[in-house]
């Protein structure tokens, strides 16, 4: 691989002796990894049901590696079913290391496609609040379809500069997460046109988008929150030095140590002007010494507070459930609290406690879209199937994976189901692979019309 002679120069300065072994790493095969939904699915049940061969990452708990060169995931019902994300073996570091707690009040900043933020909505187990923000509106409509693949309802899905944010969640987030934007150092052997973007736009660019979101995050973050701030770079100016920058303006934040690894790198305070020591717990992440590609992180509490704007929080009001609402969730197991309901035109969401006043945001959604009140009827939402566990709803047509019928409903086609439904029933199905729900149909005569969502669909 032909590698620009300026990143060169750098990397063999960086590396020292390390650095032909790390040349050497271009001409490995790149790692492929798939990481498991803990909402839908315990690690050890799926490593039973997993239909192909998966070996451990060994410093992620619910990662694993497999041959992408042979299999395709994303084409099996399971991934439709979300039961796992396909994500690079060192891009899962990030939200793993990051303390999420169930409760925690969350923001994911660069969040698109929706790898990290997929992991934290997972780790908070329906409890509180994930908020899932990208600039671009286009990036952020992909982001949003992998959240509600994952079965993640507490949540908001953003499209806003992150300085717009800082006006609406003043110190308001337990823990963020920031995945900034960066020159992609780490990825080329993953993806070569990483390269020609690189000397395009390289470090000197994007370390000063890196500085005004860590910035704009610090202001964001409770006293005593975590931040984790991590690139797929090798370049100082946008890993260490804008720690140093966050530490210089706030002097209130500590790096903390991160849970290690045996190929983990320590942090290097040489690149600094401080030179300051606890720049060792960062964590740098380079090809040659482990089965994935390149990253850097920097985990970070916040101290004191910073002077803040005070929170506009939304009022909570009591709400009457619809009665076709009503009707069709008698079939659900869950208790509807009617404060949380919010009702634009046809639509109905169900909103997340504790937020925030969020008018005047550009978001493509704000909590769990249940589904429209047509007239006299009520249509259940792809989101809402996505959040139900099969015993969660009275009516459910269960399909093993080989089942040539799954195939075809992922598809879209209608499916004759005499066999698996008593006579003369109708009305909504769920519509499971293996007990996992992978959306909606509805039944009449022994056929199933289909309801499975039209932009979700198997080519």
């Amino acid at each position: 691989m032909n590698l620009p002679g300026t990143f060169e120069e750098k990397m063999r300065e960086l590396l020292g002796k390390e650095f032909d072994e790390y040349i050497a790493c271009y001409d490995e095969p790149r790692y492929y990894g798939l990481r498991v939904n803990t909402i839908k699915i315990s690690v050890e049940e799926f490593r039973k049901i997993c239909p192909f061969e998966i070996t451990p990452i060994p410093w992620i708990e619910n990662g694993f590696y497999y041959n992408g060169e042979k299999i395709s995931p994303a084409k099996h019902p399971y991934y439709f079913a979300g039961l796992y994300y396909l994500q690079e073996p060192s891009a899962m570091t990030p939200a793993n290391r990051l303390p999420v707690e169930p409760g925690d009040k969350i923001l994911d900043v660069c969040a698109a496609p929706g790898g990290k933020a997929t992991e934290l909505g997972a780790k908070l187990k329906g409890e509180g609040l994930l908020v899932a923000n990208d600039i671009s509106s286009s990036r952020a409509k992909g982001l949003l379809k992998n959240i509600e693949v994952f079965g993640i309802g507490n949540m908001l899905v953003l499209s806003e500069e992150p300085g717009r944010l800082e006006n609406y969640f003043p110190e308001y987030f337990d823990k963020i997460l920031i995945d900034a934007p960066c020159s992609g150092e780490g990825m080329f052997r993953k993806d070569k046109k990483m390269v020609k973007a690189w000397e395009e736009h390289g470090p000197e660019f994007f370390s000063n988008i890196q500085k005004s979101i860590i910035l704009q995050a610090a202001r964001m973050l409770k006293p005593g929150g975590m931040m984790l701030y991590s690139t797929c770079t090798f370049d100082s100016r946008e890993n260490e030095r804008i720690i140093e920058l966050l530490q210089t303006e706030y002097s209130e934040f500590r790096i903390l140590d991160i849970l290690p690894y045996e190929g983990f790198c320590q942090g290097m305070p040489r690149y600094t002007d401080s030179k300051d020591e606890d720049m060792r717990k960062t964590v740098r992440i380079f090809p040659h010494r482990m089965k994935g590609e390149g990253h850097y992180l920097a985990l970070l509490q916040k101290g004191e507070a910073l002077a803040g704007k005070e929170l506009s929080m939304k009022k909570k009001s009591g709400k009457k459930i619809p009665e076709d609402l009503a009707e069709f969730f008698q079939d659900i197991s869950w208790k509807l609290d009617g404060s949380r309901l919010d009702i634009h035109g046809e639509r109905i969401y169900y909103m997340p406690e504790g937020l925030p006043d969020v008018r005047g945001i550009r978001f493509l959604r704000t909590g769990l879209l249940l589904g429209e009140l047509k007239k006299n009827r009520f249509e259940p939402s792809q989101a809402l199937a996505m959040c139900l566990k099969k015993e969660e709803y009275a009516h459910c047509i269960d399909l093993p994976a080989e089942d040539e019928r799954i195939s075809r409903y992922l598809k879209g086609e209608t499916l004759d189901v005499d066999d698996l439904v008593r006579p003369k029933e109708k009305g909504w199905q769920l519509v499971c692979v293996d007990g996992y729900p992978l959306g909606w149909g509805k039944l009449s005569n022994g056929t199933l019309k289909n309801k499975y969502l039209p932009g979700w669909r198997l080519c």
